[in-house]
């Protein structure tokens, strides 16, 4: 059997066929030919043959969808199935495929829809939020999968969800104090007290929209539940990997600003060109924030693995591997997961070997995250119709930043200044 969507083509065809030799008839001012009646007739009887097939082929799918819902509720893999819900995000997908291009309503869309108008304000064009269902499940593999969101301050989106969140903030820089510019004094008996005022400083988060593009073939999709899965897969992989290369190293135009260009990290100048030393380590382990809440993660690209299997001390002693010299000993375990006792989280997300950002020493509980609306989901299949497939649009909106604006000046001597975000630069 065709394809709705090939089928409801083909239909458009055949009406423009009967249009045309109607509106030339009428144009000239004359019936139409005894030709003309037998091209219309033909034309029309396969019309009719034509919108049977559809509607029987319309029939089989609703049948296949809710024979479906029975196997899984035999299988007994998830209960009792609800009516207003999709079974998987393959279903939702293929939902809004049809919708788009058959014009085959699903009552479970209307909800979505309605979410949609009422959280992120667009038009007709904007799609469907993807249902709370799957939102969860895409949210929690973000949060396990990702580097920075796990450890990271995120704020729900709220309501209105994109609108711009500002709040207050105690202005800590080192040219105010620890305590934003309140000043203590000793005041002697009868001594007039001065006067202080605390700073504040604005924090501000407006969620920037981010799209995610999928192609899937028109028969994967018919398979909606082998489609869920993959459709899942991909687009968390997509997603995660997008928001982490934002959030570490955004520039802040459109997007998130990433640690690595905000003003509030310290970068350090390594020693030495596209190499890391035992001492760049040490030195930026001494201009971290050793103050608040949140641990610190030692980030690393992958490229930076030999140069620390290989850093030595000043006295030429492994400091990280274990080796001892002889290119053996320390190099039967797995590489040590720890530098100065905090943990170190390779990353293939980072710049490589000597460029600035290829390592980082972060707590990135002073890095914010504020979601807005979405995920939500659109679908066209005429950019590939030709070649039979589907491109799913999903978007979503989030602004992240470092809580800070600049470095922090030590409590009893400002003028060495300490960050969260501490960036080996470059030489």
């Amino acid at each position: 059997m065709k394809k709705i969507i090939e089928l409801k083509h083909e239909r458009a065809e055949l009406v423009a066929e009967l249009r045309t030799l109607l509106d030339k008839a009428q144009n000239e001012g004359r019936s139409m030919t005894a030709a003309e009646e037998r091209i219309y007739k033909n034309t029309d009887n396969d019309l009719e043959k034509l919108d049977a097939e559809i509607l029987a082929a319309e029939t089989d799918l609703e049948r296949r969808r809710s024979v479906a819902e029975r196997e899984l509720n035999g299988r007994g893999k998830a209960g009792v199935v609800k009516t207003d819900e999709f079974l998987n995000i393959g279903e939702l997908f293929h939902a809004v495929a049809r919708k788009k291009a058959d014009g085959i309503s699903d009552s479970r869309l209307d909800a979505l829809y309605e979410k949609r108008e009422m959280t992120m304000g667009t038009g007709a064009t904007g799609g469907y939020a993807l249902p709370e269902q799957f939102d969860s499940t895409l949210r929690a593999v973000v949060a396990q999968s990702g580097i920075v969101r796990p450890r990271a301050t995120v704020i729900p989106a709220g309501s209105p969800p994109d609108a711009k969140l500002t709040f207050p903030s105690l202005d800590q820089t080192a040219a105010q104090n620890i305590y934003g510019g309140v000043t203590v004094v000793h005041t002697g008996e009868g001594v007039t007290m001065t006067e202080t005022t605390a700073n504040l400083r604005e924090v501000s988060l407006e969620p920037k929209e981010i799209s995610a593009y999928i192609v899937v073939t028109q028969k994967l999709l018919n398979n909606w539940e082998a489609c869920g899965t993959f459709i899942s897969n991909t687009l968390i992989s997509a997603m995660v990997g997008q928001e982490d290369m934002d959030f570490i190293s955004g520039n802040g135009v459109n997007k998130s600003l990433g640690f690595i260009n905000s003003a509030a990290a310290i970068t350090y100048t390594r020693a030495g060109a596209g190499g890391v030393t035992f001492a760049d380590c040490y030195t930026m382990l001494s201009r971290i924030l050793m103050r608040g809440s949140g641990s610190y993660v030692w980030l690393a690209s992958q490229t930076v693995i030999p140069q620390l299997a290989a850093m030595v001390d000043a006295g030429g002693h492994a400091v990280w591997s274990g080796s001892k010299g002889d290119g053996l000993a320390g190099a039967a375990g797995p590489l040590p997961s720890d530098l100065f006792g905090i943990p170190v989280i390779f990353s293939d997300r980072l710049p490589a070997l000597g460029t600035k950002g290829d390592m980082s020493l972060v707590n990135l509980s002073y890095y914010l995250i504020k979601d807005g609306s979405g995920p939500a989901v659109a679908s066209s299949e005429h950019i590939l119709f030709l070649s039979n497939k589907v491109v799913f649009k999903v978007v979503w909106n989030v602004d992240a930043h470092p809580w800070l604006t600049e470095p922090l000046g030590l409590e009893g001597s400002p003028g060495n200044t300490v960050s969260p975000f501490v960036i080996l630069g470059d030489a």
